[in-house]
Order: structure tokens, then sequence, then C-alpha cells
């Protein structure tokens, strides 16, 4: 094996794990080859395509899942690290759009980001006590967006949560969130 093809494979591997969203042919222009090249080299390393990759993902990451049914998820909950962290991903269609617009409305990102947040929550019920959102950059049809929730502190039965949203590497949504944990 050249070098090149190593380095290539070592940057292929890394990017699925950080973006496992990737297609196949986003995956070829990060690494400024063919869509058929970044084929050949997920076959070789086993790396199962895009469909499978999400749906293995989504398997694990649902059966972590407490606070909230994880039928309430919105997207596909990606990972979870109950108590520390999440990823879920929304892929926009026709229904998240506003009407005659190819553009998502901004409750499909807050769903995301809210629905995410509590379910990184390691209690028997949460609720989103306060929310602070930014909207930065519009999304559109086809789009799909990688939502990445923190816990970054802990007061009582009060979470603070970061949920940062990407459209590839680009920020388009950030919020805040405040979530009280509930006995049953």
């Amino acid at each position: 094996m050249t070098e090149k093809k190593r380095r290539r494979q070592e940057i292929l591997v890394s990017a699925v794990h950080k973006e496992p969203f990737l297609t196949d042919e986003a995956l070829a222009k990060k690494l400024a080859v063919s869509v058929q090249t970044v084929r050949l080299d997920r076959t070789e390393l086993g790396i199962p395509e895009l469909r499978a990759r999400v749906r293995t993902l989504a398997e694990h990451a649902r059966e972590k899942v407490r606070a909230i049914p994880h039928t309430e998820v919105v997207g596909d909950l990606l990972s979870l690290d109950l108590g520390r962290c999440g990823t879920s991903a929304l892929k926009v269609t026709d229904d998240l759009l506003f009407a005659d617009l190819d553009v998502a409305r901004g409750t499909a990102l807050f769903s995301q980001a809210n629905s995410l947040a509590l379910a990184i929550i390691d209690a028997p019920v949460a609720m989103t006590g306060v929310a602070n959102v930014k909207y930065k950059v519009p999304i559109r049809k086809g789009d799909t967006v990688i939502a990445r929730a923190e816990i970054v502190k802990v007061r009582g039965n009060k979470t603070f949560v970061w949920v940062k949203t990407y459209r590839e590497d680009k920020e388009v949504f950030r919020a805040k969130f405040i979530v009280v944990s509930l006995e049953k």
C-alpha cells in the first residue's frame, strides 16, 4: 500500500467517525478523489455504506434514552453518553419546510436541539425550563444537520446543556437549555 493511500484511508476513517452522515460524494470531495475510490476504500476498510452506518448508530443510542421516550427524539440519535453528551442528525424533508419555500422552519432545528438536550439527561423524567436559541444560517430542503449536545453544569435538579447544530462544518444554530429533572 502506498503512503498516499494509507494516509487517505486514515483521513476517511477519521471523517466517518467524526461525521457518520457524510455521503460517499461528500467524502470524495473532502479527499479530492473519485466516489469510486471512496467506495473501494470503504469496502477495503470494512466501513458500511451511509444507511447502514446511521441505522446501527441509531439503534445503539435509542436504547439508552431515559428522560423522554426515544420516539420523542427529533432526528436520528447517533450517539448518547447519558449525563454527558449526545449527537443527532436531521435530514430536512418537505414536512419541515415553510409553505412555498425550500427553507426549514426554525421549529425543526429547535425541536431537534431540545429533544437531544432532554435525551442526554440521566433522570427518569426531564423538562425544558429555559431555552436561549440563536438561528445563524437558513437550512434548506435536502440538508442534513448534525446537533451536538453537551452538559456544561449541574446545579441541584437543573442541568445546563449547550447544543450546537452544524451543516457540514459550519454552525447553523445553537441553544442553551436549562433542563429540570423530575421524579416520576
